[in-house]
């Protein structure tokens, strides 16, 4: 539902910025969103479980580890404990990988002020529940605002002053929606916002949400056809199609599709599936070319949040009974051992549909057996 803003009561056109946050994991995209608030003028504490990354922070301002060839802000701080990071803030992100959240909300619980607003900058759905990683950071947040922080957003580059933008969610509630100004998610999008980092608002957490955990899984396809040879043709069919499969989701659970249409949504789609920076694009193109999961990235355990998105993302769609068959491919393929030319052939040789689903028209596709196993072929 739109709401109007209240006539004849001019709203205040400023926001205040918080003056203390504190940022919750010290990875790339952590260290990253720590380095553009502490650029923002916001005095910003950041913890991280590896006491070498808070050590070199503080003391050479960079994280090579994380950011190679990146300087920090001077006044960012490390801090080694996790209470130490929330006493005192007025807002704080979880920039986690997504299976961490729980843990990690729960640990914030234990010292985070009542009320603080908490933006989880993690994109996925957690596998045991279904539940967004809102839903899951509310379960163990208790009485503080919860929302999140997504975008197309590479780490590095955001580091770098590259002119970026993302979004802010939260939830709005009546007296948010009086003084806008007031809302966290107004005054977190100020907060964040600098000369090349732009900020947006938005109400709309299921929206924004899907279409992080989404666009990995549709990238992770993505990468597998570009390995395999295709080229621009069928990446544009697989991020239009997986645009379609992300907002039926992000509607069956009632989202807009206005959301899908934008930075969380498209842009992000848009960004993942198009370039190797992004390690589920990275993985497809790994085994588009032939190369074993576990010899991926060199046998190193890098953390693809796509991988495990595929399975939690197609288990809520057939729970909501929404049809996803990239993300199904995708599940089939990664999980349940189907070759990547078997299952891309049989993606492509689904019966034939009208684009607008209200139309709800299906024919059979007049691919022969032959054809399909000629193609699988050629993919593999």
């Amino acid at each position: 539902m739109m709401h109007e803003p209240i006539k004849g009561n001019p709203l205040p056109s400023r926001a205040q910025a918080y003056k203390t946050v504190a940022v919750i994991g010290a990875g790339s995209w952590g260290t990253a969103l720590a380095a553009t608030l502490a650029r923002a003028g916001v005095s910003t504490r950041i913890w991280g479980r590896d006491e070498s990354v808070i050590e070199e922070i503080n003391a050479h301002h960079t994280s090579e580890k994380f950011l190679p060839d990146v300087t920090l802000p001077d006044n960012l701080m490390g801090v080694r404990e996790l209470s130490g990071a929330l006493a005192g803030a007025e807002a704080a992100l979880i920039v986690v990988p997504s299976r961490s959240i729980r843990s990690v909300a729960r640990q914030v619980a234990e010292y985070a002020p009542d009320g603080m607003p908490v933006a989880i900058c993690a994109k996925g759905i957690e596998a045991e529940t279904g539940y967004l990683m809102t839903q899951v950071a509310e379960e163990e947040l208790g009485n503080r605002p919860v929302g999140c922080v997504s975008g197309p957003t590479f780490a590095r580059e955001a580091a770098l002053g590259h002119l970026t933008a993302a979004t802010v969610a939260f939830t709005f509630s009546q007296a948010d929606r009086l003084k806008p100004h007031e809302s966290p998610a107004v005054r977190l999008a100020v907060s964040l916002s600098t000369e090349s980092f732009r900020a947006y608002v938005s109400d709309d957490l299921v929206g924004v949400e899907i279409g992080g955990a989404v666009k990995n899984v549709i990238a992770i396809a993505c990468g597998m056809m570009t390995g395999a040879g295709f080229a621009e043709n069928t990446r544009a069919a697989l991020i239009t199609r997986g645009l379609d499969e992300l907002k039926a989701l992000a509607e069956a659970l009632g989202g807009r599709r206005e959301t899908v249409t934008g930075l969380s949504g498209v842009g992000d789609l848009t960004l993942t599936c198009s370039s190797t920076t992004s390690r589920n694009m990275a993985l497809g193109m790994q085994l588009g070319q032939g190369i074993p999961r576990d010899n991926c990235f060199d046998g190193k355990p890098v953390v693809v949040e796509g991988e495990v998105n595929a399975k939690s993302v197609t288990d809520l769609a057939r729970r909501l009974n929404v049809d996803m068959p990239i993300c199904e491919t995708v599940r089939a393929i990664l999980h349940d051992g189907k070759g990547v030319g078997d299952g891309f052939a049989q993606l492509w040789a689904r019966p034939i549909e009208a684009e607008p689903r209200a139309m709800d028209l299906s024919f059979d596709h007049p691919a022969s057996d032959k054809d399909i196993a000629t193609l699988a072929e050629r993919i593999s």
